[in-house]
Formats: C-alpha cells, sequence, structure tokens
C-alpha cells in the first residue's frame, strides 16, 4: 500500500452545533491518495481532520472510485474521480486566502448534529457566500476516530517526532563543529590584529608630537597677520556704513512716495469692484423674473393641454353618434349666416394671435440686447483687472530688487525691513481680494452663459410651435379640398335624379335622400356625414301642403382649433338640443373665446387626426391648394 500526500496545511473552520454558538478553529487538513495493487489495483482518497492543540482530535474519510460515485450523483458534480482531489485542493486554497477577510467568499464548515464535538459524525460544507444566498459547492461526511486510529495517528505522529529529532541532533553537531573551527581561526587572526595596533599607535604617538609644535608656530603667524588685517576692515566697514544709511535713506523716501500711488488705484479698483456688484445684483434680479415668467408659460401650456384631451374625449363621443345617425339628413337655411359670423369671429382669434407673436418677438430681442450689453460690461471690466495684475506685478519687480539690496546691509536695517514685510502682506492681501473679484466675475459670466442656453430652448420650442401649426393648417386645407371635391360629385348626382323624377325620392323612413335648397342660397347638395348629434321631435309644417314628416333642427356652430393661415379657416358643427324659434342664440360657446396672453391657439389634435374615421381621407403626404373653397371641417371632424 502506497500513499502519496497532496495536501496538508492548517485551515481555519466555523464549527456549527446543536444548540452553541458559532465558533473558529484552525483544523490541520491532510488529503493523501492511497494505491492497493494486491489483489486488485484501486486507488482510495483519504481525508483526514486533526488538531494540533488536541491530539485526541481526529475525524477520518476515505472515498473509494464507487463511494465517488454516489456522491457524483447524490451532489450534482462535474468532476471525475482522477480530477476530484486537485479539484477539492482549489476549493481549500480560496478558502485559506478568504479566511482573514471580514466577510469571506468561500467558507469551511464543520456542521455537527450533536451538541459538542464528540464521537460523532461530522460533515465538512465548502460554501461560497453571496448576496442571495450561501452555496455549498462540496459537502463531505467524517467519521470520528475510534481508540485504535487514534493510537495509530499517535505513534505517526511521534514517529514524525523522533525523525525530526535526530535530524535536529545531526545538523546540532555540524553546526556545533563548524562553529569551533570559526572560533580558532578568528582566535588567531585577533592576536594578529592586536600586534599591528600596538605598532600603529606608537607611530601615531610621534607623528602627533611632530604635528603640534609646526602647527604652534603658524598660528602665531596668523594671529599677527589676523591683527593687521582686522584693523583694516573695521576702517573700511565704517566707511561703508555711513554710505549705505545716505543710500538707505533714499530709498525709504521713493517707497513712500510709491506707497501714496499704490492707495490711489487701491481706491479706484475698490471703487470700480463695488460698480461691479450692483450690476451683478440687478441682473440676478432680472434672472428671477424671468424664470417666474417661464413658470407661468409652462403652467398655460399645462392648462391647454387638458383641454384638449377634454376635447378629444368629446370628440370620440361625437364620432359614435355620427355613426348612428349617418342614414338621416337634416337642412339649415340660416347655414351662410352662421358660417359669415363663424368667419368674422375667427379673423378676430388669428389677429389676436399674431398680435401675441409680434409681442413675444419683441421681448426676445429686448432680451438679446440686454445680454449684449451685460457681455460688454464684463469684458471691460476683466480688461480693467488685468490691467491691475500688470500694475501690480511691476510693483513686486520693484520689492524683489529693493529686498535683495536691502539683504547687503547690516543690522542696523533689520527695523526698517520689517516694516517693509508689512506693507508686502499688505500687498499680498489686496492681491487676494483682486483674485476673488476675478473668481466671482467667472461665475457671473457662467450664469450668462446658462441664461443664453435658456433663451435658445425657448427660441426652439416656439419653432416647433410654429411648425407644428403649419402642419395642422396644411391637413385642414387638404381635407377641405377633399370634401369640396365629395359634395361636387354629390351634387352631380341630385341635379341628374331631379330632371327624371322632378321630386326627391324618399327612404323607408320619410326621410328625403339628397335635398337641395335653392331657396337659402345653397346650391349644392349637404352631405351625409354633415348631420347633427340631437334631433328635437319632428313636427308638421303648416307651409307645406303634403303632410310629410321633415325633422325641425337647429344648428350651434363651434370653433374646433384655430387655423394659422387667414385665407382658409375652418369651423366644426356640434348638435345643440335649443330651438332656434324660442329665441337661441347661434354661434360658437363662449370658453372658446376667451383670449390667451401668452400661449397661441393650436391645430387639430393628433386624436382626431389619428382617429379611424380620417383614415380613408389622410393621403400619404398632404397637398395644400390653395384655390379650395371654405367648407365646414366639423361636418367631418366635430368636436
Amino acid at each position: 500500500m502506497a500513499a502519496e500526500s497532496m495536501f496538508n496545511r492548517p485551515v481555519c473552520v466555523q464549527v456549527r452545533c446543536q444548540g452553541c454558538e458559532e465558533r473558529r478553529l484552525n483544523v490541520r487538513v491532510s488529503i493523501e491518495l492511497l494505491s492497493v495493487s494486491n489483489p486488485v489495483h484501486k486507488k482510495d482518497l483519504a481525508v483526514r481532520l486533526t488538531d494540533d492543540t488536541d491530539p485526541f482530535f481526529l475525524y477520518n474519510l476515505v472515498i473509494s472510485e464507487e463511494d465517488f460515485q454516489s456522491l457524483k450523483t447524490q451532489q450534482g458534480l462535474l468532476v471525475d474521480f482522477s480530477a476530484f482531489p486537485q479539484k477539492f485542493i482549489d476549493l481549500l486554497q480560496q478558502c485559506i486566502q478568504e479566511q482573514n477577510k471580514d466577510i469571506p467568499r468561500f467558507l469551511l464548515q464543520l456542521v455537527s448534529s450533536a451538541s459538542v464535538l464528540d464521537h460523532t459524525p461530522v460533515f465538512l460544507n465548502v460554501v461560497e457566500t453571496n448576496p442571495f444566498k450561501h452555496l455549498t459547492h462540496l459537502s463531505l461526511k467524517f467519521l470520528p476516530g475510534n481508540d485504535a486510529e487514534i493510537k495509530k495517528f499517535l505513534a505517526s505522529c511521534l514517529k514524525c517526532l523522533k525523525e525530526d529529532k535526530i535530524k535536529l541532533e545531526e545538523k546540532l553537531k555540524k553546526t556545533e563543529e563548524d562553529l569551533t573551527r570559526q572560533l580558532s581561526y578568528t582566535q588567531q587572526s585577533l592576536s594578529e590584529k592586536s600586534r599591528e595596533l600596538d605598532k600603529l599607535k606608537n607611530e601615531w604617538t610621534s607623528y602627533t608630537a611632530a604635528l603640534t609644535n609646526t602647527h604652534t608656530q603658524e598660528l602665531t603667524k596668523e594671529k599677527e597677520r589676523a591683527l593687521q588685517a582686522q584693523a583694516q576692515y573695521q576702517q573700511q566697514h565704517e566707511q561703508q556704513k555711513k554710505e549705505l544709511e545716505n543710500l538707505h535713506q533714499k530709498s525709504i523716501q521713493h517707497l513712500q512716495n510709491r506707497l501714496s500711488e499704490l492707495e490711489v488705484i487701491n481706491k479706484d479698483l475698490t471703487e470700480r469692484r463695488y460698480k461691479g456688484d450692483s450690476t451683478l445684483r440687478e441682473l440676478k434680479a432680472k434672472l428671477s423674473g424671468i424664470e417666474d415668467e417661464c413658470q407661468r408659460a409652462k403652467q398655460e401650456v399645462l392648462s391647454l393641454r387638458r383641454e384638449n384631451t377634454t376635447l378629444d374625449a368629446e370628440c370620440h363621443e361625437k364620432e359614435k353618434l355620427i355613426n348612428q345617425l349617418q342614414t338621416r339628413v337634416a337642412v339649415l337655411e340660416q347655414e351662410i349666416k352662421d358660417k359669415d359670423q363663424l368667419v368674422v369671429r375667427t379673423k378676430e382669434v388669428l389677429d389676436a394671435t399674431q398680435e401675441q407673436k409680434a409681442i413675444l418677438e419683441e421681448g426676445t430681442e429686448k432680451k438679446q440686447t440686454h445680454i449684449e450689453k451685460l457681455e460688454t460690461t464684463i469684458k471691460s471690466l476683466s480688461a480693467e483687472l488685468l490691467k491691475a495684475n500688470e500694475i501690480i506685478k511691476k510693483l513686486q519687480g520693484d520689492l524683489k530688487t529693493l529686498m535683495s539690496k536691502l539683504k547687503l546691509k547690516n543690522t542696523v536695517t533689520i527695523q526698517q525691513e520689517k516694516l517693509l514685510a508689512e506693507k508686502e502682506e499688505r500687498l499680498q492681501k489686496e492681491q487676494r481680494e483682486l483674485e476673488e473679484v476675478g473668481q466671482s466675475l467667472r461665475m457671473k459670466e457662467q450664469e450668462v452663459c446658462k441664461l443664453q442656453e435658456q433663451l435658445e430652448t425657448t427660441i426652439q420650442k416656439l419653432e416647433e410651435s410654429k411648425q407644428l401649426l403649419k402642419t395642422n393648417e396644411n391637413v385642414i386645407t387638404w381635407l377641405n379640398k377633399q370634401l369640396n371635391e365629395v359634395q361636387m360629385a354629390k351634387k352631380l348626382e341630385t341635379s341628374a335624379s331631379t330632371h327624371r323624377g322632378g321630386r326627391t325620392a324618399l327612404s323607408p323612413q320619410g326621410v328625403p335622400d339628397q335635398p337641395s335648397f335653392p331657396s337659402s342660397g345653397i346650391n349644392h347638395p349637404i352631405s351625409p356625414l354633415y348631420a347633427f348629434q340631437n334631433f328635437p321631435e319632428m313636427a308638421h309644417n303648416k307651409n307645406v301642403h303634403s303632410q310629410c314628416p321633415a325633422p325641425k333642427v337647429h344648428f350651434n356652430m363651434q370653433l374646433s382649433k384655430m387655423n394659422r393661415c387667414s385665407d382658409v379657416p375652418t369651423v366644426t358643427g356640434t348638435s345643440h338640443p335649443a330651438n332656434k324659434e324660442n329665441g337661441d342664440n347661434l354661434g360658437l360657446e363662449s370658453k372658446y373665446f376667451k383670449k390667451n396672453d401668452s400661449i397661441p391657439l393650436r391645430g387639430l389634435s393628433q386624436n382626431t387626426l389619428n382617429s379611424e374615421y380620417l383614415k380613408p381621407y389622410l393621403p400619404t403626404k398632404a397637398q395644400p391648394s390653395p384655390k379650395a373653397a371654405v367648407t365646414p371641417a366639423s361636418a367631418y371632424f366635430p368636436g
């Protein structure tokens, strides 16, 4: 039986016992591959768990090839028996790498069903932790060692310790022999070096005595020379001192004059800074006003969108009523009068919207001019600041030259140098204030850029609204053209039928199919889609000889949406149950004539254009025709 050790290292294990707290334990894991050749060549994997501090802690596991197959099916392993030991060792190494971390990714858990690890089977789990759950990669069942196994384990440990002891004793003997040899060699070298030292000491004493004699003679000569030179230097020093004092007084007067000039310049700069701050405050106030106006405009846009949604809902309801009442036809003698009134009203609304557009354009031009003025003021301030910085740099250069000259002077001028240092500190403070003013100016420039961006966005929104109005106008004009063509075709059919029969054909319900009304000035037939949503009860006409029932109808026109083109205004017709004969007012409702100062009226909504009723009349690309007759779009799009 041959054993090949593959892994033998201590690993930190998390011990879990029933009814006890979790604790950490350092366990030595040894993995050996046992190969048996008699009677059949087999390979078994032996795993042993031991504790270096507790010699009676022993758990064993022997996995044969047959046991591994059952383990593989139970735990869903994808590895063969030959590759399993290496994969198990890789998992243990990952646990060793992660054991020093606060939240390790890979853990080794020793789980026991008993309260204490005492002669009970134990499960060794390799667990990977993630934010969702704990994944057990491998779970192995270890059996506790019996007395015979513990004795064998202790005997093997003793055998290993004795072998280590013998090896250490051999190493000790070798090291002692080497050390004794080195000692004898070093003692011999020490005796030789001590002799050489004595010789060197004797030579050094004689050499130092000769040197002291020569140096004493040279020192006396040098002292005499130094006294003579000192007297000469004192005379020269007094002369230079008088000259430097005269120069120092002149430089002080020059610096005082320069300081007075700098103070005057500083006052001018502070006044300019205060003026710049006041202008910036005014700009902030104007900015807040402009932002309030933008918020008001947004609120008005939201209210108009809500009205659009309500109108779309009414459109859907009225389309359902039109589908129900397609078989009925009604006639109104006062249609032309209502059309004229609606045309006048639509023109008035158009004029009002054009005036609003002109006012908005004037406002944008004023804002742009104001921004240009602000930019010019900021540029002038920046130029002045640059000039001031240049003056300060020149002054700093002069101060540096003066300081280099003053450093050459004697200790008498130290007090005057302190005064100059204080003045330099004042100048630095003024420079810092100037830098702060420059930073504030940069911040203001950034705010002006933001204002320009907001202006550009508002202008883009205006252009988008104009384009939307143009597209709505094109669609409305095209629809009017299509309606006119349909009515002209039906007019020709009705004229042919009148020549044949001399009277109108009646439907099974007693309603005329395509009547024309020359008395009211309408020479063309009314389209069957141009109908009412609510009809009053039928009444007998006293002026007609025949007792044929006919619907008494009253028509109330509403302004659906605003057309930007003054040449082609559009109107929409909705039903109203009021009686014309009783003196009810005709025309648009009052809510559609409210003037809005900021938001122009829009064209048809997208819901009406995308409805199923409009699909057969919409072309692939709208082509507006200037010669299209003015017909009410409300006949096909009520509401």
